[in-house]
């Protein structure tokens, strides 16, 4: 069986890291996490924050850029993922007002532009989904199945979030199978069963986890499972901890 090692997104733990990037990456590293997906580098260099990394034992799996930054400054982007040891970088956010018809043409034209310099140097560039890419555009196509068809799959990969197919009425895995030589990165999130669709820990119940692990052995290509939550009900620390556990069991 395919070992997919765990990394957690730094967001969840947003207003920890503020307080104390170093002691919170050093807390996750004690967890038992293998690496981590970071949101921001806590106002250090890539060089330091590298021998942070290392000497927690964690590895950079990903990192999520902004859009604009992606754009602008694509080879600094590119530098900063060499020197941490990070082989994706992730487009990870639309803004309301970047949703529109001609927004996703410029968008897929971004993302091949980007795409291909990346792949150029050894990275790649991966587009992370959340529920409003499902939309139908004039054609009919959901935003998200437009994305990946018209982008070059040699330079565009996706992150799928499963929380976030499953709050649109898909399932995760059919997108997974569907994109299995695109998918290196997969968000594993859960929802809770209260009527509320909210963010649960790993194990509440409401996505289907399964089917999403089992194709990680199967004949996928993802390279690291990441365990984000939005939101937390309970402290973050102890929410990620949890998620953890249920993977390891």
């Amino acid at each position: 069986m395919k070992h997919i090692p765990i990394a957690l997104q730094m967001y969840t733990l947003r207003n920890e890291a503020e307080q104390d990037f170093t002691g919170t990456l050093k807390k996750v590293a004690g967890l038992g996490y293998e690496g981590v997906e970071l949101a921001g580098y806590g106002g250090l260099e890539a060089r330091k924050l590298k021998e942070v990394l290392d000497h927690l034992g964690l590895k950079a799996a990903s990192s999520h850029i902004p859009l604009a930054e992606l754009r602008d400054e694509t080879e600094k982007v590119i530098d900063d993922q060499k020197v941490l040891g990070s082989r994706y970088v992730v487009c990870p956010y639309l803004a309301p007002e970047e949703r529109t018809e001609n927004d996703y043409i410029r968008l897929i034209n971004d993302l091949n532009e980007i795409g291909e310099k990346c792949a150029g140097e050894g990275i790649a560039l991966c587009y992370h989904n959340h529920d409003f890419e499902l939309t139908s555009l004039s054609d009919g196509r959901s935003a998200l199945e437009t994305i990946f068809e018209e982008t070059n799959p040699e330079w565009v990969k996706a992150e799928f979030d499963i929380f976030w197919l499953t709050f649109a009425g898909e399932k995760p895995a059919e997108w997974l199978e569907r994109y299995k030589h695109r998918s290196p990165l997969v968000h594993l999130k859960d929802m809770t069963t209260d009527g509320e669709r909210f963010f649960g820990e790993l194990g509440a119940g409401g996505v289907d986890l399964e089917s999403v692990l089992s194709f990680g052995n199967g004949s996928g290509t993802v390279d690291w499972w990441i365990v984000e939550q939005d939101e937390c009900r309970n402290p973050p620390l102890q929410s990620v901890k949890r998620s953890l556990e249920f993977l390891k069991k």
